[in-house]
C-alpha cells in the first residue's frame, strides 16, 4: 500500500518537473531570437540513425567503443560508436521503462511491468521481476546489475545466473521523480541517491559506508519537499559532482564520503564538468559555471533564457547543450559566449549527450541518434 501511494506521488513529481521548468505554461516568457552565429566551432555528423519514439527516462551508456540505446517500445541496441551500425539490435516486445545500463558487452533496461531484463549479443540472459518501479538504468559493473527502485531500494543481482544478491532500502520523502536518479561505480563503491543524499554503499553487501547531504527536504507540501538527486552526475578523480531537483548543486569527495561544496541551483537537469568547472542549467534557461574546487561562480550566460535545455556536456571544444526546440548550442567553457548552433534531426534530446569514443551521440525524442565530430 505503501508503495502504491509513493507511485500515484511520482505522477505528481513528474507534473512538478513541467510547472518548474514553466514549460507546460503559456505563461513562460518567449526565448529571445538569437541572430546569425559567426562559427567558432565546427560541429559535423559523423553517422545517423534512427531506433524509435522515446518517451521514458533514456539514459545513453558508451563503453568499450559501443553505445547502448533503447525505444520506448523494446527495442535495445547496441551500436558501434564510430560508425553507428548494430552491433546487435533485439526487440523485447515489452515497453520500457528505465534504461539502458550497459558495460559494453551486457545491457539491461527495466520494462514497465517492472521486469529487469538482461541482453548479451543480442540475446536475453535473464530475467527478475523487481519489487516496485524505477525509472533509473540499471547499472551494469564488476560482474553484476544494481538496480535503483522508486520505493528507495537498491537490489543487487549476480551478472551471470540474474541471482539476487542483497537488497538495502532507505525510507524517504513519499514523492518520487519520474527521472533517472543516481546509481554509479566508484573505485570499490556502489554510489547512488537516497532523495538529497549522496550514499556509498558496498558493492559486495549493501552495507552503507558514508553518506553526504547535498540537499535537505524544505517546504510545507510534498512537492516543495522533493529533492531527488539526478542524472547525469559527473566524476573526476575522487570528486562527484550532482545536482538536486530544484534546489542544490554539490561536489562530494567518494573515497571519504566528505561534502566539498553545495550552491543553490535550481534547475531539473544534471550536470557536467571537467578539471577546472561545474557547467549545469537553470530552470529559466540561464547556464552557469562554478569552480569545480571550491563552488565560486565563474561566469554566467543568459544567452539561452526561457529556453528548456537538455542536460549539458563538458567536452574540450566547448559545452553541448540542446533546447526543445531541436537546437544544440556549443558554448565556450571560458566564458559561456555562443560559439555555433546546429539543427538537429527532430525535437528536444530524449537523454543527455555522451561522449562514445571521438564522437558525441545525440538522441532524439523522435528516435534520431546522431555521432558527432567537434574538429
Amino acid at each position: 500500500m505503501k508503495f502504491n501511494a509513493a507511485l500515484v506521488m511520482s505522477r505528481l513529481a513528474y507534473a512538478a518537473v513541467c510547472l518548474a521548468l514553466a514549460a507546460c505554461s503559456s505563461s513562460r516568457p518567449k526565448p529571445a531570437d538569437i541572430p546569425v552565429v559567426s562559427v567558432l566551432q565546427d560541429v559535423r555528423t559523423s553517422w545517423s540513425t534512427a531506433l524509435g519514439e522515446v518517451n521514458f527516462p533514456l539514459v545513453v551508456t558508451a563503453r568499450e567503443g559501443r553505445v547502448a540505446l533503447a525505444n520506448s517500445e523494446g527495442v535495445v541496441a547496441m551500436l558501434d560508436a564510430a560508425t553507428g551500425k548494430d552491433v546487435w539490435r533485439l526487440n523485447l516486445k515489452q515497453p520500457i521503462a528505465a534504461g539502458v545500463g550497459s558495460d559494453g558487452q551486457q545491457a539491461a533496461i527495466i520494462t514497465r511491468d517492472n521486469q529487469l531484463v538482461v541482453m548479451r549479443d543480442g540475446q536475453v540472459q535473464w530475467r527478475q521481476t523487481l519489487p516496485a518501479q524505477s525509472f533509473t538504468a540499471p547499472l551494469v559493473a564488476g560482474a553484476r546489475v544494481f538496480v535503483l527502485t522508486a520505493d528507495r531500494s537498491v537490489l543487487a543481482f549476480d551478472g551471470s545466473s540474474g541471482a539476487k544478491l542483497w537488497t538495502q532500502q532507505r525510507t524517504g520523502e513519499p514523492l518520487v521523480l519520474k527521472q533517472a536518479g543516481v546509481l554509479m561505480a566508484f573505485k570499490d563503491t556502489l554510489i547512488t541517491g537516497f532523495a538529497g543524499r549522496l550514499v556509498g554503499l558496498n558493492p559486495n553487501t549493501g552495507v552503507i559506508r558514508w553518506e553526504s547531504a547535498i540537499a535537505s527536504p524544505r517546504g510545507t507540501n510534498d512537492v516543495e519537499r522533493l529533492v531527488d538527486l539526478l542524472s547525469p552526475t559527473d566524476r573526476l578523480g575522487d570528486s562527484v559532482c550532482v545536482r538536486a531537483f530544484q534546489s542544490q548543486i554539490g561536489c562530494v569527495n567518494a573515497q571519504s564520503g566528505q561534502g566539498v561544496w553545495t550552491r543553490a541551483a535550481a534547475g531539473a537537469r544534471g550536470v557536467s564538468g571537467n578539471e577546472n568547472v561545474l557547467i549545469a542549467g537553470l530552470a529559466n534557461g540561464v547556464v552557469q559555471a562554478w569552480n569545480r574546487n571550491n563552488g565560486e561562480r565563474v561566469w554566467e550566460t543568459e544567452r539561452l533564457k526561457y529556453r528548456v535545455l537538455s542536460a549539458p556536456l563538458v567536452t574540450p571544444r566547448g559545452v553541448l547543450v540542446a533546447d526543445d526546440g531541436g537546437w544544440l548550442y556549443v558554448l565556450s567553457l571560458a566564458d559561456g559566449a555562443l560559439l555555433n548552433r546546429v539543427k538537429l534531426e527532430g525535437s528536444e534530446l530524449a537523454a543527455a549527450p555522451v561522449l562514445a569514443g571521438e564522437r558525441y551521440v545525440l538522441v532524439t525524442r523522435e528516435g534520431r541518434v546522431t555521432g558527432l565530430q567537434l574538429p
